[in-house]
This record gives C-alpha cells, structure tokens and sequence, in this order.
C-alpha cells in the first residue's frame, strides 16, 4: 500500500536498488486533494484566514496553547509584506476569523477586529521570520509542555524514527535564551538560526515552524511536539544498563526525508486534523 501511495503521489519508487527519483507535485497526484488555487487574491486572503483560525482550534485541541503565550501568522496573499496574527488575550478556541488583526513590518495595525491588542514578541520574531523567508507563509510558535521541556536539555533532535527523520538536516537548534523577546535584535537572531530550515528548537522557550502552506507548518508543529516527547521517553529509558538510542542511519535519514519531509507531504499529512476540526467545530471559526 506505500508503494502504491507514493507512487500515486507523483514519487516512483525503484526496485532492485536502482536509483529513485523523488517528486513533489502534487498537480500530478493523481485523485490526490490539492491547495485550493485562487485567481482572486482578496478571496484567497478570506480563505487563508479561515484556515489560519481552524490551526488555532488544531493547537489548542492537541493542548499546545497556554495562556497568553504562542503565536501563528499568516503572510497576506494581497500585500505579502503584511501579515495576520492572533489577537493578545483571546482564548484560542474562540478565535474567530474576524477576531484576526493585520500588521505591517514596523508593527502598524492594519486591519483588526474587536481588539488589536498584539503580543509584542510576536510581531518581533515572526516579521523577522517573514522578511528573512519569502518563502514562509505560515510560522507557528507555542510554548507547549513537551517542547519547552525537551528545550531545557540544550540538546538537537535525534533521529531516531521515522517521524524524527521528516527534519533530518531541517531543523535549527537556537542554543541560547535571553529573556523574553520585547525588543532588541532577538527576534532577528532567531530568524538567522532558523535559516532556510522549516523548524528550529528555541532553548528554554519552545518551538518554531515555517510552512509554505499554513498545513505544513501545523503539521510540523504538531509532530516535533510529539518527537520531543518521545525522545524525552526514549532518553529516560537509556537510564536501563546496556541501553542507547539506535539512531537511524545518514542514507536511510536522507532518503526518508526525501519522501515525508517536503512541505507538499505536509499539506496532505495535516488535512485529516482541518477536516476533523471542521466537523467538530461546524466551522464556526469562520465567523
């Protein structure tokens, strides 16, 4: 059934080991879902916006959110040096499409619904993000519980499974801490550690994403929260004599990687979590 997967995906898998050629478009998958395309950019916006309300919902779903900390910006289809962010103090079951406020890249509120109350740090590392990454359209940051505790340690991802191996040599280890990111250059630094990478571990703070869609940088998100709980597992485990990690090797890394670390396989991984928040919340956060 893999085989049969992959291949319908536009990705031909050799046998006898032949070299493999990996491919990513998805407007050769065949029956496979697509990202809606728009012609109407100010459509295109409402849309992306719906979505970005429904990654709130996911987050908060899988308890990444708490409090008031944590963050997910959307670039703006229509003036792409402005982004959407949600608003400061809104809990994020409740957030609503409408409850979403824009800025500029020197902080300026554009747009904005009830509030436009905006957590300072995440104007600061986010629109450093967004300028370094034209690529970006969807950066997530959260400090959720497993992350921020496998953050502590100062330590890089190990590859030490399949799920693991969808970053291998695509994520960032920013190895520092200098108080919360009210200003100065932090927000900038961060961006530069994080380079052309799709995530990176901020230690004693949490995690960032980097999507081109807003599917891909929740789905990643929602998995590297989930590695470092498992790894945080597998570490305690090794305490047990004679046990170690068995990291998974460079070619068989790379090769996975390959196949289910692209943001195409993002997309796709993550829409059963849109789909499920939808039917569980009937849509309401396109209010």
């Amino acid at each position: 059934m893999v085989s049969k997967f992959l291949s319908a995906a536009g990705i031909p898998l050799a046998a006898g080991g032949e070299e493999k050629k990996f491919r990513y478009d998805f407007s050769e998958a065949g029956g496979f879902p697509q990202p809606l395309k728009f012609d109407d950019k100010r459509e295109e916006r409402e849309y992306l916006k719906g979505r970005l309300t429904a990654a709130f919902r996911i987050f908060a779903k899988y308890g990444l959110n708490e409090g008031v900390a944590g963050h997910i910006t959307l670039r703006d289809p229509v003036e792409p040096d402005t982004f959407w962010v949600n608003p400061l103090g809104l809990s994020w079951p409740l957030i609503k499409r409408s409850d979403l406020v824009r800025l500029d890249d020197t902080g300026k509120v554009i747009d904005h619904g009830p509030s436009k109350l905006v957590n300072q740090s995440a104007f600061l590392i986010h629109a450093a993000v967004h300028r370094a990454r034209p690529d970006v359209i969807c950066a997530a940051h959260a400090h959720s519980f497993y992350a921020r505790t496998f953050s502590s340690l100062g330590l890089p991802l190990a590859f030490i499974s399949q799920d693991a191996c969808t970053f291998y040599n695509d994520i960032a280890l920013y190895d520092q801490f200098d108080g919360i990111v009210l200003g100065g250059t932090e927000g900038n630094v961060i961006a530069e550690a994080l380079g052309g990478k799709k995530a990176a571990i901020l230690r004693n703070h949490g995690l960032l994403t980097a999507g081109a869609s807003i599917e891909a940088a929740v789905y990643w998100f929602v998995t590297l929260e989930s590695l470092c709980h498992s790894q945080l597992i597998a570490m305690a485990a090794c305490a047990h004599p004679g046990t170690t990690l068995k990291e998974v090797g460079h070619a068989e890394a790379q090769e996975t990687f390959e196949t289910l670390g692209q943001h195409a396989t993002a997309w796709f991984s993550a829409k059963p979590m849109f789909d499920l928040i939808a039917h569980e919340t009937r849509e309401d956060y396109l209010g």
